[in-house]
């Protein structure tokens, strides 16, 4: 199988050096305070020098160090005396004490997916431009989403656009319409459907904002604090801030976005994000990404969306077959219905269909582990890629040693519970240099791309780094059909 491989020789390396800040409160609240007390009696020539210090050792780390520094400093300036009166120098140093960096890839640059790049442009000839998604692992094994670009020529050969030094964290957009039908159906599920969120949802309009919802919570709980269901407002606030729209600064390149945990229920982590670009009735595209959110104790699969990759809408995704990790969303809709591979048991591909995007409830069994390099147990490897032969799907298997190979089966176009052809051996084993590494023996991707009759697939080595392999198209389907 390995012959039909072609591995490139270019790797995404994790680079230690690129960090994002984050916010450092050392301590109880009686610290926070003894601290402000010692940076406030500072004089201000002192302050001044100790600052001039910092922007020296720290501004070609950061493009806006002091934006971010004031900024850091907001989240403490309710502990300072309203009559105090703090200069700019101060409250920038005051923010320094108050801010920590964070070294998004220290640890791990892995689970690559790719798609097309939405800009086209100045494209040679016969090429395409391409962006990727990766999993960044840093301190404390916190996920981010990171990209990187690059165009892939005719020959097959892979010039990735250079990597910037700067990494940026977007702006939060606190005030995201919410669609209130949506809202109420996901608190169904959630099982928060009562007299108190029905009140506070009842005087919503059909689409508000953030703000509107917390002042609906704000007025119910005054009219009757006693009849007001803590849990119920909880399970409100919990989804409005589970749901919500990110912007990047639009002079940022594509390798300084980070997607960073917002979010409580993805603060240890956003994994295994797997990126489509999905074709819409109307024939317009935008691009999903699935992927799961880990709380350090629990994981949820959310929903991205965007159109630029400069605004991303984040959603949670509900209902009963919404469990385990690693769904993969087909890149159109099939039979007027949304479809996606899950693996709701941990061991065998599923398949789900929905009216909606974000509920789904049922799933059935497409493939079960066959063959003895994946006994332990199969699941998907993205979104499946259409073809006039039908949906060729990229799997990883799990064996002896608990090994992940890549392998791939076709579905059919119509109906995809069934499976056309699948092959028998890997299509991607560890070689002897891609076995080292973080987790030993594991090879795996979050998605590939079809270009000029092949494929290009992004692919981990042993979680710590990623490169690129080619695969010819002809040749693969040639190998699933002969395999039955």
């Amino acid at each position: 199988m390995q012959e039909i491989v072609k591995r490139k020789k270019a790797r995404i390396e994790r680079d230690p050096s690129r960090v994002i800040t984050r916010p450092y409160i050392p301590g109880d609240l009686s610290r926070v305070n003894n601290l402000l007390s010692k940076v406030l009696g500072l004089s201000d020539t002192t302050a001044k020098k100790i600052l001039l210090q910092i922007r020296h050792d720290f501004s070609d780390r950061h493009r806006n160090l002091e934006e971010l520094l004031l900024i850091n400093f907001e989240k403490v300036a309710e502990y300072i005396p309203p009559t105090a009166h703090i200069s700019r120098v101060k409250k920038m140093l005051i923010g320094s004490y108050f801010t920590k960096e964070y070294s998004i890839e220290s640890a791990a640059l892995f689970n690559p997916s790719i798609v097309l790049h939405p800009d086209q442009s100045n494209v040679p000839e016969g090429g395409a431009r391409f962006a990727m998604s990766l999993r960044a692992t840093g301190e404390g094994h916190i996920s981010s989403i990171v990209f990187r670009s690059g165009i892939i020529y005719n020959d097959f050969s892979l010039m990735f656009d250079s990597v910037s030094e700067f990494v940026e964290t977007p702006a939060m957009l606190h005030d995201p319409f919410y669609d209130n039908h949506l809202f109420c159906l996901t608190l169904q599920e959630m099982g928060a459907w009562n007299d108190t969120s029905q009140r506070i949802l009842g005087r919503l309009q059909p689409f508000f904002t953030y703000q509107d919802l917390k002042f609906s919570i704000h007025e119910v709980y005054q009219e009757d604090p006693d009849k007001s269901d803590d849990n119920a407002i909880n399970a409100i606030n919990w989804l409005a801030n589970s749901n919500y729209k990110i912007k990047f600064n639009d002079k940022t390149q594509l390798s300084e976005r980070v997607i960073y945990p917002v979010s409580e229920n993805e603060s240890k982590g956003i994994e295994d994000a797997r990126f489509v670009q999905f074709t819409k009735d109307n024939g317009k595209t935008v691009y999903y990404a699935t992927y799961t959110a880990y709380n350090g104790q629990h994981i949820l699969p959310q929903l991205i969306e965007t159109k630029d990759f400069m605004t991303f809408n984040i959603s949670t995704l509900n209902g009963n077959a919404i469990q385990n990790k690693g769904l993969a969303l087909f890149p159109r809709k099939i039979n007027g219905l949304y479809a996606m591979l899950s693996r709701q048991d941990g061991e065998n591909n599923h398949i789900m269909f929905s009216d909606n995007l974000h509920f789904w409830h049922t799933s059935q069994i497409i493939q079960a582990p066959l063959y003895p390099w994946e006994f332990i147990q199969i699941g998907n490897c993205g979104s499946p890629i259409e073809l006039k032969e039908g949906w060729l799907v990229l799997t990883h298997g799990v064996g002896p040693m608990r090994q992940y190979c890549i392998s791939a089966v076709l579905l059919d176009l119509n109906d995809p519970t069934k499976i056309v052809a699948r092959l028998r051996e890997p299509l991607l084993s560890p070689n002897e240099e891609e076995r080292i590494g973080y987790v030993p023996n594991v090879l795996y991707t979050c998605g590939a791309m079809l270009f000029n009759d092949h494929l290009i697939i992004p692919y981990a080595m042993s979680d710590i780094t990623t490169r690129v392999a080619t695969v010819e198209l002809k040749s693969l389907l040639k190998m699933m059909k002969s395999a039955g």
